[in-house]
């Protein structure tokens, strides 16, 4: 591996040693997640991913599965503000970024800061809220910043919301529109844990004071590392092939597949950056400074599964976005 990285005028092998140095880190928080979390080790490692990424990810799965739990216990590895917030029907975008009070005595408004304001937001059952409630958290995730009155406040980085959404079938229900999921890096559906999981869970959990989890790196760290993701190396070839995936969703005839009457959209250029981050992440994860075609599969389904819309005619073949991606995945040629 002495192929020069053009961009960064430095061979693989040196990104790879500064890669392999940085993300020490991972194996400590893992080590301290297990201290809490038994099983989950999807939801974890994409928590992460986000981090690293600076993107963020909606998750579809039934309640209980310790999804505020992940997050808490992630807040405390990486010595950040945690914050959940429960979506109602009734929640305004004031309960959410904050607003503006009143003060009698001397006649001034002053601010006062919402929920929003912290590091690791679990927004619980987004799709319970109303539109307005939906877009004042999708906007702030989208800028990184909030507007109280006539004054903008910058959010503290780094900034994750991980937002957790019913199965639309239920009632009550406030689909997310489909350019408000766009804004989420990655969507994933979790499951319930395995029997030999779930009965470590129960032994844990009855009676047993919880472990402490240690501090393992400040925020300072993440955001250094996430200049490291940005220089692990992609060749050419790789990102043709995420050119190539992305396109299949749009224009699916031109790669030989037999799709396109069952997509309304296809993906959108969101969906090639974030595949191109999200696969360096992926590699950083696993202490590797180059990206390779494994990288890309392993997060091509989260990155595109909610950017993939299917229309009535799939429905009636009973065909999902999933499905579709996973077509198109098996169609293109890997470099």
């Amino acid at each position: 591996m002495t192929e020069l990285s053009p961009k960064y005028g430095q061979n693989i092998k040196e990104i790879n040693e500064k890669v392999k140095e940085a993300s020490l880190f991972i194996h400590q928080i893992n080590a301290e997640l297990s201290k809490v979390i038994v099983g989950q080790k999807y939801l974890t490692e994409r928590l992460l991913m986000a981090l690293l990424a600076n993107g963020h990810i909606l998750i579809e799965g039934v309640p209980g599965l310790a999804k505020t739990l992940a997050v808490k216990t992630l807040s405390r590895c990486i010595q950040t503000k945690f914050q959940r917030i429960q979506f109602t029907p009734d929640l305004l975008p004031a309960d959410l970024i904050g607003t503006l009070v009143y003060n009698p005595k001397d006649g001034n408004f002053t601010t006062k800061k919402g929920p929003i304001f912290s590091n690791l937001i679990l927004a619980d059952e987004i799709n319970r809220a109303p539109a307005k409630v939906q877009s004042a958290l999708l906007e702030a995730m989208q800028e990184r910043q909030v507007t109280i009155g006539e004054n903008t406040f910058l959010l503290e980085e780094p900034f994750l919301v991980l937002a957790t959404q019913n199965p639309i079938e239920q009632e009550g229900t406030y689909p997310l529109p489909e350019a408000q999921v766009d804004r989420f890096m990655l969507k994933i559906k979790i499951d319930y844990p395995e029997k030999k999981e779930e009965k470590e869970i129960m032994e844990r959990m009855a009676g047993h004071e919880p472990e402490e989890v240690n501090a393992v790196i400040d925020p300072k760290d993440i955001l250094k590392a996430r200049g490291i993701v940005n220089e692990i190396y992609i060749d050419e070839k790789i990102k043709d092939y995420i050119v190539d995936l992305v396109y299949a969703t749009r224009t699916p005839e031109e790669y030989k597949l037999d799709i396109k009457n069952f997509i309304a959209y296809g993906a959108s250029p969101r969906a090639s950056i974030y595949l191109n981050i999200a696969s360096k992440a992926n590699a950083f994860i696993r202490g590797r400074g180059y990206v390779t075609p494994e990288d890309v599969k392993a997060v091509g389904m989260d990155v595109l599964r909610h950017r993939v819309i299917v229309n009535y005619e799939a429905e009636a073949e009973e065909l999902t976005s999933e499905d579709i991606v996973k077509k198109i995945f098996d169609q293109i040629e890997v470099p």
